[in-house]
């Protein structure tokens, strides 16, 4: 129950991160170059969130996949 849990919290977090990155692109049409973007991007608490629902989703991910104790993977 605690890993699904995780794994909501996880997306919620990329997910709002995600869509305030995109939001965030209307910098670029006001004049920001694509580097001062970035920049700018990843100085964002936003960014922040969307990495660390994208770390914590591939730690999840690899603690699930789990090897067998016969060695054989189905």
């Amino acid at each position: 129950m605690l890993s699904i849990s995780l794994f909501i919290v996880s997306f919620i977090l990329m997910v709002i991160g995600l869509f305030f990155i995109i939001l965030d692109l209307n910098l670029l049409v006001i004049g920001y170059s694509f580097l001062e973007f970035v920049y700018f991007i990843i100085r964002s608490i936003y960014s922040d969130l969307f990495f660390m629902g994208f770390i914590l989703l591939i730690i999840l991910l690899k603690k699930r996949r789990k090897e067998p104790k016969n060695g054989l993977l189905l």
